[in-house]
């Protein structure tokens, strides 16, 4: 199953891109003899400064037609990394053929983008950057991987 990553802004030279980056390459190492490829990162801006509307379109573009999209949203379902495993593995154990996940702006994701989402996925109450949140979620897919090929990385 390929996984997408769909991310407002752009992270440039930063640490946060390098340990976003460090992650998918674990990912990508633990992952492949699962049955998962790649993270593909895909970075889109809204220039002309209309918002999430404008971004919603520059994020749809970058959804791959039949993609199952996970939304990262802070009203979502909070869930373990376990069950993150479990969805990512339910997920391509159904054949679903691409994974998008999608992270917003400063502002979120549009609702209209929300309501399209067959998973929305919270990363807990509080309010991270969104270069961190990036990191986060290349950091919680290693660890899910990890978890599916047990691996002693994740301990509860």
């Amino acid at each position: 199953m390929r996984i997408r990553l769909c991310a407002v802004g752009r992270m440039r030279r930063s640490p946060e891109a390098e340990l976003t980056r460090d992650y998918l390459e674990r990912f990508d190492r633990t992952g492949r003899p699962l049955g998962f490829g790649a993270v593909e990162v895909i970075e889109v801006g809204a220039r002309d400064g209309r918002g999430r509307a404008a971004e919603a379109r520059l994020l749809r573009k970058a959804i791959p037609a039949g993609a199952r999209i996970m939304a990262m949203d802070g009203r979502g379902r909070e869930i373990t990394s376990p069950d993150l495993a479990s969805l990512l593995a339910r997920h391509r154990d159904d054949g679903c053929g691409c994974l998008a996940i999608l992270l917003g702006g400063a502002d979120g994701l549009h609702p209209d983008l929300l309501a399209e989402a067959h998973d929305r996925v919270s990363m807990g109450k509080l309010v991270w950057p969104h270069l961190l949140a990036r990191a986060m979620v290349a950091e919680q897919l290693y660890r899910a991987a990890s978890i599916l090929a047990g691996a002693p990385y994740h301990r509860a």
